[in-house]
């Protein structure tokens, strides 16, 4: 490899004389992705760092004439990365702060969050105040949180559960900490999936199939947390879904609806910070599910909002009387904040559609959208069938109709005309069903003696397709050959798992030897499907 060609991401620098005033120091980017955490770096023998006595992860501020911002200390020996002159922000930090390379910045202890106290109660065990929950967020939202405290504040909320009055002052809390839309109808829908099953990416036909009709749907969507793909990276396959604000906003009044991250949009931009530290804990509490989906929601605007929550033995939920208890806490919350909702519980047992990871999934959604018969039918249904409810929360559409009323849409080709202009809207990438480009390392996985698909572990395959590289890897994922109930033969392969690159591969071959994540028994043993359609 000719390493003359690969240029370093940070270039040594000559040492900065530190100012005759230790708190001002220059400023410098550090490359460095510290996801949701701002970061400021200072260098072992700065005099600046010695004599105000920071200390590793002590809390900063740094403000330069225009703009401030919190951060915490990392102390580092190497002048490659900062000199003893100056201080280093991390990308999003940088990023924050509005200022050059160069730009000269003071750098001093920040005071303890004002919320700090309310978070030692909930440590404690304490119920919250709306006061509280206002104070917190406003704090997480503001970046003055370490991630030991956003850690603290997730695993209190996790570990006691919020009462669901609770739940409501944390949903109107991060509400309030952000912007929020206003379309200026009176019907503005939306759909979401709590998550948890592979493949089950029925936004990306719900949305264009509603939006052909002619109503209004800003979908905006989080990126993965625990699966190996979301909405926004599977639609980042096929079109740009960081979108400034203002243009997310061109999109919809011109197309009637758009398919975008909502991180750009600062809607409860709180949200996206606690998911930082939900994403690695893996935790998705109740509360802080309902807290997170409700006010994301709210805040696009939304007025009307169908919820899909899965029953199965590897989904989120497992049993219907939990579901029943989720859906009541959703509809507390949702009543108290004024959003018309309709929650439908669905099946939940397996994967939907054919394939995990961003490009399989992609794959299947345009697939269903240009009625190639290679799509998958269980997408396709389910699809119509959350359109159809959807639907229905038009005025002019009879209970009952909508069903039919989408399956026209989607037949007709009228939402595949739809989503190529939201996706041309929201500047197009080449990608092509039919020659999809998938990770280029591959293998397959057999069942050992023929028999019934009879139990598909939803947390393992898409466990199997995160070790390949999903989402963050697109062309990385699982490629399903069966699903509940079909027969197969011995040596049959169940599925493919592609790689880009060789140590992925090789934790994800690990993860399958351990557990293929499919079961074979025979054909009475299948578990009973409990849906509310």
């Amino acid at each position: 490899m000719n390493t003359a060609e690969h240029k370093p991401l940070i270039h040594a620098v000559d040492a900065v004389a530190p100012d005759a005033d230790l708190g001002r120091l220059s400023l410098r980017e550090v490359r460095i992705d510290t996801y949701q955490e701002n970061v400021a770096y200072l260098h072992r023998d700065c005099e600046l760092y010695r004599a105000e006595g920071f200390k590793a992860l002590s809390k900063v501020e740094v403000r330069t004439d225009r703009h401030s911002i919190l951060a915490s200390v990392n102390v580092v020996d190497d002048t490659h990365i900062v000199a003893p002159g100056q201080v280093g922000l991390s990308k999003d930090a940088f990023a924050q702060i509005g200022a050059k390379d160069g730009e000269t910045a003071t750098v001093s202890h920040a005071e303890a969050p004002a919320s700090i106290g309310a978070l030692h109660r909930k440590l404690a065990g304490e119920r919250l105040t709306t006061e509280d929950f206002h104070a917190i967020v406003h704090d997480i939202a503001a970046h003055r949180y370490s991630k030991i405290e956003l850690t603290a504040f997730v695993v209190a909320c996790n570990r006691d559960e919020l009462d669901r009055e609770e739940v409501f002052f944390l949903t109107e809390a991060m509400v309030c900490a952000g912007k929020r839309l206003n379309w200026h109808e009176p019907l503005v829908v939306d759909k979401h999936c709590i998550g948890g099953i592979p493949g089950n990416r029925t936004s990306m036909l719900v949305v264009p199939i509603v939006a052909a009709h002619g109503m209004l749907c800003p979908k905006t969507s989080s990126r993965a947390i625990t699966s190996p793909a979301g909405t926004a990276d599977t639609m980042e396959v096929l079109a740009r879904v960081e979108l400034p604000l203002d243009e997310l906003q061109d999109i919809v009044r011109s197309h009637r609806a758009c398919l975008a991250w909502g991180g750009t949009a600062q809607l409860s931009p709180a949200d996206d910070v606690l998911i930082s530290v939900e994403r690695p804990l893996s935790l998705d509490s109740p509360g802080q599910m309902v807290a997170s989906i409700l006010s994301k929601k709210v805040s696009a605007g939304s007025t009307h909002l169908v919820l899909d929550i899965p029953i199965g033995p590897t989904a989120k939920v497992r049993s219907m009387p939990e579901a029943h208890r989720l859906r009541r806490l959703f509809e507390y919350v949702a009543q108290r904040i004024h959003l018309s909702l309709d929650v439908v519980i669905t099946d939940g047992r397996q994967p939907i559609g054919l394939g995990i990871g961003p490009v399989l999934e992609a794959r299947d959604v345009m697939r269903v959208l240009e009625n190639d018969p290679r799509a998958p039918i269980d997408l396709r249904q389910k699809a119509l069938r959350l359109a159809g409810r959807l639907l229905e929360c038009d005025p002019d559409v009879r209970g009952g109709d909508g069903f039919a009323i989408a399956r026209d849409i989607l037949d007709s080709g009228r939402a595949l005309a739809k989503m190529n202009e939201i996706i041309v809207a929201q500047g197009s990438k080449a990608f092509d069903h039919n020659h999809a480009q998938l990770g280029p390392l591959s293998f397959e996985v057999s069942v050992p003696h023929a028999g019934v698909v009879t139990g598909i572990d939803n947390f393992q395959l898409a466990r199997i397709a995160g070790l390949a590289g999903a989402p963050k890897i697109k062309s990385a994922g699982v490629d399903l050959f069966y699903k509940l109930g079909d027969e197969v033969q011995a040596d049959a392969a169940l599925y493919r798992v592609h790689a880009n690159f060789s140590a992925d591969l090789e934790f994800a071959r690990h993860a399958c030897q351990k557990s293929s994540g499919y079961t074979i028994g025979a054909a009475n043993e299948v578990p009973h499907a409990f849906v509310e359609f």
